[in-house]
């Protein structure tokens, strides 16, 4: 069987690369494509078997390399560009434009869905107000794209044979906006690079990318409220100026850092806070696979990857309701009076459930149900 891999773009080891390195572990003689493909060597070797992926022709333009986002507009154009007309079987992982491969009836395309494009659906006034477009000219150039994108997204929905998805959550958005059923099947999470440490020091933390939806300017106001506890943040980006100047004597901002000093500080705190919305969430799993419970925004993938119910017999964090600090501040006061229910066992046998190769096997899984309905389904009709 001869199996494409596609992929979105590949410029960083994040989320979406995650689950592609798994992918080839699986399946190590597939081909990949990607509309460009810019990581280092070193990125290559360690986690993508040295493969280079087969690009489009924004691999070329001026200041892609830096800069291949600005092309969103170009890449449907891109994508459908790719001939896989010699592979029986297509893999798309696509948060953006990979599932708008085209594809033949004798082929099986199987699209593993992070999220339908956010920023074309439900989240495109909170993009456009976060980019300072919701108004004037540029605006409407944005609005134009934006539209042409949706009706393009539903067309490629039909080239797909099944979908899977990496939520609960983003099943619905895939319900809602492709009336499509998926296959929930959670993306690996690198469980054993976390150990289990049992000792907690007496301060909070949050780690994440400096951007807006990420809400760390919330916890780090809430903080403000409570100046006997300490809050420890790691992590930069554009929003980092806001929360410096929000930032009092009880919260310290350590900026971005390498690998093993977060960890370490994820084994040491006493909760992790997270108080983003996001599709899945991969932080608050690391944290629980260090042993660490988690207050958690109670909306989107975080729902499915903590265990919130103080009733039952092994949380392994709480959640609150609004994004507001108000909401947050009651999260901690009510932690801090629970807190001998949350067990770093407890924590980490949860975040376990997660692991790569429990994603590899129910991958697999799916590929050969789908495999094998596809050759009866071309029997019948032959």
């Amino acid at each position: 069987m001869q199996i494409a891999i596609i992929h979105d773009w590949l410029s960083v080891y994040a989320g979406a690369e995650r689950i592609l390195e798994q992918l080839l572990i699986c399946y190590p003689d597939a081909d990949l494509f990607s509309v460009v493909d810019f990581l280092d060597d070193d990125l290559r070797k360690k986690h993508f078997l040295n493969k280079k992926a087969t690009t489009s022709f924004i691999q070329k333009l001026p200041f892609a390399r830096k800069k291949y986002y600005l092309y969103l507009p170009l890449m449907p154009l891109a994508i459908e560009q790719f001939d896989l007309t010699g592979y029986d079987l297509i893999i798309s992982v696509s948060h953006a434009v990979a599932k708008g491969v085209i594809t033949g009836p004798d082929q099986l395309h199987i699209s593993y869905i992070c999220s339908p494009m956010r920023y074309i659906w439900d989240l495109q006034h909170q993009y456009l107000r976060e980019a300072n477009l919701d108004s004037g000219m540029r605006s409407w150039i944005m609005r134009s794209i934006f539209h042409k994108m949706r009706l393009w997204d539903l067309r490629t929905v039909n080239s797909v044979d099944h979908f899977a998805s990496i939520s609960h959550f983003i099943d619905r958005r895939i319900q809602k906006f492709y009336h499509r059923d998926s296959t929930v099947i959670y993306p690996p999470v690198d469980i054993d690079a976390f150990s289990l440490a049992a000792h907690k020091e007496d301060f909070y933390l949050t780690a994440s990318r400096m951007m807006p939806y990420k809400k760390i300017d919330l916890i780090v106001e809430a903080f403000s409220k409570f100046p006997d506890k300490k809050l420890v943040v790691i992590g930069d980006g554009y929003a980092m100026s806001k929360i410096r100047k929000l930032a009092k004597k009880n919260v310290e901002l350590m900026g971005f850092q390498p690998f093993p000093i977060l960890r370490n500080y994820m084994q040491k705190a006493k909760a992790f806070i997270f108080a983003a919305e996001e599709d899945f969430g991969i932080a608050p799993l690391e944290a629980q696979a260090c042993g660490t419970p988690v207050i958690a925004y109670g909306r989107g993938g975080a729902l499915e990857t903590i265990r919130g119910d103080l009733d039952s017999e092994k949380p392994t964090g709480m959640f609150f309701y609004e994004q507001s600090v108000e909401s947050l501040c009651n999260a901690i006061v009510s932690f801090e009076e629970k807190a001998k229910l949350f067990k770093p066992e407890n924590c980490r046998s949860n975040a376990l459930h997660f692991a790569p190769d429990n994603f590899r096997k129910q991958f697999k899984n799916l590929i050969e149900t789908q495999w094998q309905q596809h050759k009866e389904k071309n029997k019948v009709e032959t």
